[in-house]
């Protein structure tokens, strides 16, 4: 797998900043919307969950189960932002993920944190 397939996060030119901080340095809060959050729940494929049975038993990473996990909290962060925008956001502050197994069916990730619009301090 390469970098690209392990990694997530912003791209550079995003409308919508977000940060794990309490606030931005340079920028203050002008209002804050309140609390926004993206939520995804996948499902792994027999033949993933196989292959990872076999996996387990010798040790090592599970790359598969890792390239879905990372699809997954992207999915879920790009939710966030989208929700963020819709409500006149231009930046998350504290965000966060939460990761769950849901029923034993499948994963829940949800990212969240808090919408507020900033602005640069003069």
């Amino acid at each position: 797998m390469g970098i690209d397939e392990y990694g997530g996060g912003q791209h550079e030119k995003s409308d919508v900043l977000v940060v794990t901080t309490n606030d931005v340095p340079g920028y203050r809060v002008d209002r804050v919307i309140g609390e926004v959050f993206g939520l995804t729940v996948r499902s792994r494929h027999v033949g993933s969950q196989i292959g990872a049975g076999l996996k387990s038993l010798i040790g090592g990473e599970l790359k598969g189960l890792t390239k879905t996990l990372v699809q997954t909290r992207n999915q879920a962060m790009e939710r966030l932002v989208e929700q963020a925008r819709a409500r006149g956001a231009n930046a998350v502050l504290m965000f966060r993920f939460d990761v769950t197994e849901a029923a034993d069916v499948g994963t829940e990730v949800c990212a969240y944190g808090t919408a507020v619009v900033i602005t640069p301090i003069a």
